[in-house]
């Protein structure tokens, strides 16, 4: 495994301390490196599942609406044309809130979620979702076979690439589903990080940045075909893959036209990730250049979205109290505490509204246009946005 991107000490990405208790943070060193031969990019130090995925986990899928459409329509997608048998079971890896499976479960299909953090499986089984608070591994994907039966679909939205042990997910999904089942999943997509220099799609919950030569590399291990694959515009850029049991589907015209594209744009070359390393450090420079000049201008500028990617831009940047006066978000779990290792303040959404300030960097851009609709007011009371993807702008 190469490392080409060092991203420096960075904190558990979704863990907001309260003022007064941030000398117990868990710290590790950000790495990023690629494989040789099965052109597989990951993180190179592993943080431990359990730190991360907490019963206070504060990340909920329902809080935008774009994704609440979103999830929608993957379950209608998914039911339509996946669910076509009698009794049909469909398991979702990271239900969450249960966004996704509520739709399932409203159309009358049997479903199960796993979701280890135990706050927002409450809120999924409130809606009436089936849901387990543990881990899919090989060991409870064989539990859930012997009591439910084969499952048609095992589904996951930006969980799979949270897992280091793919190895034991394979085999679970190999143990769960039936001959002709699949293995549907969707996570950001390492071509529009790359090409966008979105690098704080990297964190510690990303193990993985997958691609389609990456996903058929490891697919084939464990007896799996790569058999579709569907670019998704949502956060920042997704791929949909597709796994089937080897020789059971033929693969669509698009996992072949993704596969070329990915080898014609030398996507997994040292070259270009060596360049996307030195982009990621132009960044980082023109970003602070650009908030110190604001400040020592006298200028006030927040920041919007307390994200798990802002995490990795506010450490790597060096990006404080002293540059960003708060942050506002929607999530209550998150509000009247401090951003992770960088410690500033999180308020509440309508603090943003009482009182606009100068500039406001953006840290949720993948949501640019659903907040730039709803902020309009700041725009009209002269407010400035800072983006920083794919280069750092005034807007």
């Amino acid at each position: 495994m190469r490392a080409f991107l060092d991203l420096g000490r960075q904190p558990l990405s979704d863990a907001f301390p309260r003022e007064g208790e941030t000398d117990g943070e868990f710290f590790y060193r950000l790495v990023v490196g690629a494989c040789a031969d099965c052109s597989m990019v990951q993180l190179l130090e592993e943080v431990p599942r359990e730190r991360m995925f907490r019963e206070d986990y504060p990340y909920y899928s329902s809080g935008s609406s774009v994704m609440r459409e979103h999830f929608a329509e993957t379950a209608k997608d998914l039911v339509y044309t996946e669910l076509t048998g009698g009794d049909p079971f469909i398991v979702e890896l990271g239900c969450n809130d249960g966004i996704m499976l509520e739709t399932v479960r409203a159309a009358g299909i049997r479903h199960l979620g796993f979701e280890p953090s135990s706050g927002v499986a409450r809120v999924a089984r409130d809606k009436g979702v089936r849901v387990v608070t543990e881990f899919f591994e090989e060991s409870t994907a064989k539990a859930v076979r012997a009591e439910d039966g084969p499952a048609d679909v095992i589904y996951s939205a930006n969980t799979f690439c949270h897992i280091p042990y793919v190895a034991s997910v394979l085999r679970g999904a190999d143990a769960l589903l039936g001959p002709d089942g699949v293995f549907v999943f969707e996570d950001p997509y390492l071509g529009d990080i790359v090409e966008k220099t979105s690098f704080d799609q990297i964190y510690d919950e990303h193990f993985f940045l997958f691609s389609a030569t990456s996903v058929k590399a490891m697919a084939e291990r464990f007896g799996f075909e790569l058999v579709d694959v569907r670019r998704l515009p949502v956060h920042g850029g997704e791929v949909r893959y597709t796994l089937a049991r080897a020789g059971r589907r033929v693969p669509s015209r698009a996992v072949g036209e993704l596969l070329a594209a990915e080898r014609d744009d030398g996507l997994h070359e040292p070259a270009t990730l060596a360049g996307f390393a030195a982009a990621v450090a132009r960044v980082r420079d023109d970003l602070v250049a650009l908030l110190r000049e604001l400040r020592d201008g006298g200028h006030r500028v927040v920041a919007y979205g307390a994200t798990a990617k802002s995490a990795t831009v506010a450490n790597y940047c060096g990006i404080g109290p002293d540059l960003v006066a708060y942050v506002c978000d929607t999530t209550p779990a998150k509000q009247h505490r401090l951003t992770p290792g960088t410690h500033i303040p999180v308020r509440p959404a309508h603090v943003f509204q009482d009182a606009y300030p100068d500039y406001a960097l953006l840290f949720a851009w993948n949501h640019s246009q659903e907040i730039m609709a709803k902020e309009q007011g700041f725009r009209e009371a002269g407010g400035r946005w800072i983006q920083y993807v794919p280069d750092v702008r005034v807007v």
